[in-house]
């Protein structure tokens, strides 16, 4: 195997989970502070080749993307919102991806081309929704409420936020957010 940039962050709140992401040229292995040396290198290691696995898998191309947009649409959202364009760009520092509801354009930040299948397609689906709905109000959370694993992709892109010191989401908390109580 190449040499590779490798940062192992211990936490002491992690007990036995082990995770891995890119983070531009480097990867980031995020395991419990108990581990050892060996179980560290181990572990190291096992993330490492996972992550090579899924790199060897064809890379998901805009035209792909765009597919995988449609599907998602036609699944979650009856087919109504309709990109015009949806690709990758390696601009975006601070959101996971925009959309541009006035030309129909969706752009995901290249940053999410290593993450789990479910979290490309929430982030997807919410900027779709946008093609909708403008803002996070209860309407644009309705729209979204079918998709079955939305709290662990937002969960997932929290986490990961929080890992490569980006700023916190500003949006609402979720399908629950801005509703009547009463």
């Amino acid at each position: 195997m190449a040499t590779r940039d490798v940062e192992v962050r211990r936490s002491r709140r992690r007990r036995r989970t082990v995770s891995a992401y890119r983070d531009g040229g480097r990867t980031v292995v995020l395991i419990p502070a108990s581990f050892s040396a060996a179980e560290e290198a181990r572990w190291v290691e096992r993330m490492l080749t996972r992550l090579e696995r899924g790199d060897t898998r064809s890379a998901l191309g805009d035209e792909a993307l765009a597919a995988r947009a449609a599907r998602l649409s036609e699944r979650y959202l009856g087919g109504h919102a309709r990109p015009s364009s949806v690709r990758w760009v390696s601009t975006m520092e601070k959101r996971w991806a925009s959309c541009t509801p006035t030309d129909g354009t969706i752009r995901v930040s290249d940053r999410l081309r290593d993450v789990p299948t479910h979290v490309l397609d929430y982030v997807l689906l919410h900027e779709l929704a946008h093609l909708l709905v403008a803002g996070h109000g209860p309407a644009f959370w309705r729209l979204l409420g079918s998709y079955p694993r939305l709290e662990r992709a937002r969960g997932f892109l929290d986490g990961l936020a929080h890992a490569s010191g980006m700023p916190p989401s500003e949006e609402p908390e979720g399908p629950s957010a801005g509703l009547d109580e009463g």
